[in-house]
């Protein structure tokens, strides 16, 4: 069984909100695909990175997390690449573990 966990930004590159449409259209995606997920988007996490020696950016971010029985990382990939298209971004962030249920 595996977690995985999406990290979308809240804000574009301008610091504009982006359209609750967007995280709908992820939710619902998601839910179609594997039967549900848990979004932590009430208090939002601080995202923080380096983009040299005398940057660094800072990010409003929710995560959405799935949990599927196996891992297909063609999959993952493709849809990385539409949300960082729908979404703007450089990169965006999803990262997947191994997980046991007890």
């Amino acid at each position: 069984m595996y977690l995985i966990q999406l990290l979308l930004p809240l804000y574009d590159n301008d610091g504009q909100p982006l359209p609750s449409a967007l995280f709908r259209e992820v939710k619902q995606e998601l839910t179609d695909r594997f039967g549900g997920l848990t979004a932590y988007s009430r208090a939002p996490a601080e995202g923080q990175w380096r983009e040299d020696t005398n940057r660094t950016v800072r990010d409003d971010i929710v995560v959405f997390e799935v949990m599927a029985e196996a891992l297909n990382r063609d999959w993952w990939r493709a849809y990385r690449a539409r949300l960082e298209r729908r979404f703007e971004q450089q990169q965006v962030v999803i990262r997947a573990s191994a997980i046991e249920t007890l």
